[in-house]
């Protein structure tokens, strides 16, 4: 798949606001404790684009800059965090946030990372962030070995998704130790879990930028053989989805 990544999200705004995961309380108070965040912090949420994560942060800090270049995305996140007063949407991305020098005590990026240039986002963060400031890099990953279900779930979207591997390739230990000040950085994990029916399972699975289209010829396979798998695993009309929220934090 081509697609730039500030674009690849848009078919599917629907999908990602109603079924992507959620982040454990347990991350959200690790970033509090850690970096000492209060109702003086301000922090630069970058790749926000639906305001999944923004919208832990809220509630903590004095206000939130979420930079995320995909329109829909964007317009979405306004309109799910329109109650705040203390969240500034902006068009932007990791390597142009457009946002002032020496501005931010903590960067967020949530599922997005993934998708940056790293030596160029590094020197934006560089830019933006105070003297004393750092970055958090959060991921959900799932765990594909949890129970039967999940292995047989991740044998069936590798079936379908597109380029499975670019993502995989794009989240592993050398970028984050490019990215990082001399390489080093502290991880953390959370355990994590999404309920679903049938319509919430075939959704988050078409909420994944590499997953074909519902309405493709592949989406409507895709769809009976997620029905099939649903139908085959359920227990009580439900299935879980496990992960793991792998959190990294350091300095930039």
């Amino acid at each position: 798949m081509n697609t730039a990544p500030t674009e690849r999200f848009s078919d599917r705004v629907e999908n990602y606001v109603q079924y992507r995961p959620g982040y454990p309380q347990q991350a959200i108070d690790f970033l509090i404790d850690e970096f000492n965040l209060s109702s003086l912090s301000v922090v630069a949420d970058i790749g926000s684009g639906t305001g999944i994560f923004t919208k832990y942060l809220l509630n903590h800090v004095y206000r939130v800059f979420a930079v995320e270049p995909n329109e829909p995305m964007r317009m979405a996140a306004e309109e799910h965090l329109s109650q705040y007063t203390n969240v500034t949407s902006v068009a932007g991305t990791a390597e142009h946030t457009n946002l002032p020098a020496g501005s931010i005590d903590l960067i967020t990026s949530a599922t997005a990372f993934h998708w940056f240039d790293v030596e160029q986002a590094r020197d934006e963060f560089k830019r933006i962030l105070k003297p004393d400031g750092a970055v958090a890099l959060l991921w959900n990953v799932k765990n594909p070995d949890a129970d039967e279900f999940s292995v047989a779930y991740k044998n069936l979207v590798d079936q379908y998704t597109i380029d499975a591997d670019e993502k995989a390739g794009l989240l592993n230990g050398q970028r984050l130790k490019d990215f990082f000040a001399n390489g080093e950085y502290k991880t953390t994990s959370y355990p994590n879990q999404q309920v679903f029916d049938q319509a919430g399972l075939i959704g988050r699975s078409f909420s994944s930028s590499n997953a074909p289209l519902p309405y493709t010829l592949d989406g409507n396979r895709f769809t009976n053989d997620l029905k099939d798998l649903f139908h085959q695993y359920q227990v009580e009309s439900t299935v879980t989805l496990h992960y793991n929220t792998m959190v990294y934090t350091g300095r930039v």
